[in-house]
């Protein structure tokens, strides 16, 4: 398996940590009577986040924000896997792709500002590089 893909696989694994990191408390503060429904804001009082401490909150934002990445993430690695166009260069932004996403979970669930911005910034350049090298 190239180094993008092992990046993209553990990438994958790391939305499934995130899923818990959110969810666990989340259930743990709303209780299942009010998670397992359908999550109708007019029926629950308000949005998810809405109900949900500050920090479980910004949870639920990195792993939507996680999803998000994913898909360009996702489509910068296929192209260059796809292309046969493997370098130390993308190797190295897949894994500067990676180690951003893990450090923005705590950055974002601590509230680090500006370095949440930048820790995703990193991660965000690192995917664009990936196209960019595709492309040359």
């Amino acid at each position: 398996m190239s180094p993008e893909l092992t990046a993209l696989t553990l990438a994958a694994l790391l939305q499934v940590v995130q899923f818990a990191l959110m969810a666990i408390p989340a259930n743990l503060e709303l209780g299942t009577a009010k998670t397992l429904g359908p999550r109708d804001p007019k029926r629950l009082g308000g949005g998810l986040q809405d109900l949900v401490s500050p920090r479980t909150g910004r949870l639920i934002r990195a792993m939507n924000n996680h999803f998000e990445a994913l898909i360009l993430f996702t489509i910068a690695v296929l192209v260059v896997t796809l292309s046969d166009q493997s370098t130390p260069v993308t190797a190295t932004c897949a894994w500067v792709y990676l180690g951003a996403r893990l450090a923005y979970i705590p950055a974002y669930a601590f509230g680090w500002s500006p370095w949440r911005s930048l820790i995703w910034g990193a991660g965000f350049g690192a995917t664009v590089l990936m196209l960019l090298a595709a492309l040359v």
